[in-house]
């Protein structure tokens, strides 16, 4: 079901139970869905895959090596010695 926000702010009660029957409410503004109604607990969860980019990045092997003089001094906002 989808209303505006207006007719979402008269029925309120009467939505929140609907969603929590489980039907699905979209709240629109002139038309455009803005929001959507859900019960609790019942959020829509994105699974992690790992592996993901597996191949795709690499890390220097000096990756954690202390960083020069100069750098280290421009991120500190002093002038390098």
């Amino acid at each position: 079901m989808q209303l505006n926000l207006h007719e979402a702010r008269t029925r309120l009660s009467e939505l929140v139970e609907a969603a929590r029957r489980g039907e699905d409410i979209v709240i629109a503004r002139s038309g455009t869905p803005m929001a959507r109604l859900v019960p609790v607990g019942e959020a829509p969860r994105r699974g992690i895959r790992l592996g993901l980019m597996k191949g795709e990045i690499t890390i220097a092997d000096d990756f954690d090596a202390p960083l020069p003089a100069d750098v280290l001094a421009a991120f500190e906002g002093i002038d390098a010695p």
